[in-house]
């Protein structure tokens, strides 16, 4: 990129944490559903289900509007989607999760998997290959066990894992540990699986099923995207998503190559030049969304995220995208995460005004739910307020109670 190509604007650290939160939708107007956010996000790292679920829900409705309040307020006042809405979405098809971009689960759009999977498939399979090798998929296993898993799943009928496995060993596949596990993630990333209606175990929670991609995904454009529009495509929405953010975020995001980022980047801006505005901090080229205010003065109406407003605490997963969407620029977030948990310490991520404040994790029993949240520095009131409402917006998303355990708990060099 040439200078003058795109408006350029300084930019302080301040001003990239409240863009990020803007354009990943963590402030400002919510989105209208969880499909919607996944849309918007294009894919959502999604392996540790029960928390990504609230990574979708808590970009919907208008997440700012409990923010200082006198008093703490349900968090229905917001209307953010509900846990079982999010499950109905993934149940009904219309938000699908599975192996997509990099080799871990995200949930994607059903508009946007067909494509995407054409983009990251030969990736994936070439970072793969070590694996194949490993578990003795070569390009004849691979072939006769796709067409295993498709007759197994035809007609609507949506397997789990071990069903699979036993349709599999029933054609003399081993099926078992890592060979399962990458028999299973050829066919998702080749396009012959894909999510089915999850299941409830005997224990209450969700599993995950598997259906035929060709009766889950529809169908493409009479002339497919080329490659070189998937990327445009690709690039476009990563950036107007979570920017500010550098090439080499979207392409560890991605999975792609720089210079597919910047091949991408290339043929967005000559389609619409207009999209996409640039900073430079620290001598890297920084982009994000031209019409984006980014919760500046003039914008602080609608983003109901004003100084004013008093402290915002967020509780996110460690893996919501709000810190997987990025990897050279990931310090702005102000910690290191996603972690590993140390002493039986939470995992997942506290924000006080988007940056790293400690870590939470939650605790499910019948009827009840008790978040552990834990700050790496004393609160004041004012904070202690704002994690109480971050309790009952959690609260209203599950549908039952939330309570906070442990409170006043302080990690000395957690972050």
């Amino acid at each position: 990129m040439t200078q003058g190509q795109l408006p350029r604007t300084g930019m302080d650290p301040d001003e990239v944490v409240r863009r990020r939160l803007h354009a990943q939708r963590l402030r400002g107007p919510g989105l209208g559903s969880p499909e919607d956010a996944v849309r918007h996000l294009l894919a959502v790292q999604a392996q540790e289900f029960p928390y990504a679920r609230w990574s979708l829900a808590q970009r919907t409705g208008s997440p700012g509007a409990a923010v200082g309040a006198p008093s703490h307020r349900v968090a229905a006042e917001a209307a953010v989607a509900t846990a079982a809405e999010v499950e109905e979405a993934v149940s009904d098809g219309r938000i699908l999760r599975t192996h997509i971009l990099r080799p871990t689960w995200h949930f994607v759009h059903r508009e946007d998997l067909r494509w995407l999977t054409a983009l990251s498939a030969p990736r994936l399979h070439q970072g793969n290959a070590g694996m194949y090798r490993q578990t003795g998929i070569d390009a004849a296993a691979a072939d006769r066990s796709g067409q295993v898993l498709a007759e197994a799943v035809r007609g609507g009928s949506h397997l789990t894992r071990e069903q699979l496995a036993a349709r599999l060993q029933d054609e003399g596949f081993g099926a078992t540990g890592f060979g399962l596990a990458y028999l299973i993630m050829h066919a998702e990333i080749s396009g012959i699986l894909t999510s089915g209606s999850p299941v409830r175990s005997r224990g209450g929670a969700l599993k995950q099923t598997y259906a035929l991609f060709d009766e889950r995904v529809p169908a493409g454009p009479a002339i497919p995207l080329t490659r070189t529009e998937a990327l445009s495509e690709l690039v476009r929405r990563y950036f107007t998503s979570r920017g500010p953010a550098t090439v080499k975020d979207c392409a560890d995001w991605s999975g792609l190559t720089m210079a597919d980022v910047r091949l991408g980047l290339q043929q967005s801006l000559a389609a619409a030049p207009e999209t996409l505005a640039t900073s430079v901090i620290d001598g890297v080229e920084h982009y994000f969304d031209a019409g984006a205010d980014g919760g500046s003065e003039a914008g602080t109406e609608a983003s109901n995220a004003t100084p004013a407003a008093g402290p915002r605490i967020d509780l996110i997963q460690c893996y919501d995208e709000y810190v997987m969407g990025y990897s050279a620029t990931r310090h702005y977030l102000g910690g290191s995460a996603p972690a590993f948990p140390v002493a039986g310490d939470p995992m997942h991520v506290v924000l006080l005004d988007g940056r790293m404040a400690g870590c939470w994790r939650h605790t499910m029993f019948s009827g009840r739910c008790e978040l552990d949240i834990r700050l790496s520095a004393a609160a004041d009131r004012a904070t202690e307020d704002a994690v109480q409402d971050a309790v009952d917006r959690y609260g209203a998303f599950l549908g039952i109670p939330a309570a906070r355990v442990g409170s006043g708990v302080k990690l000395e060099g957690h972050i």
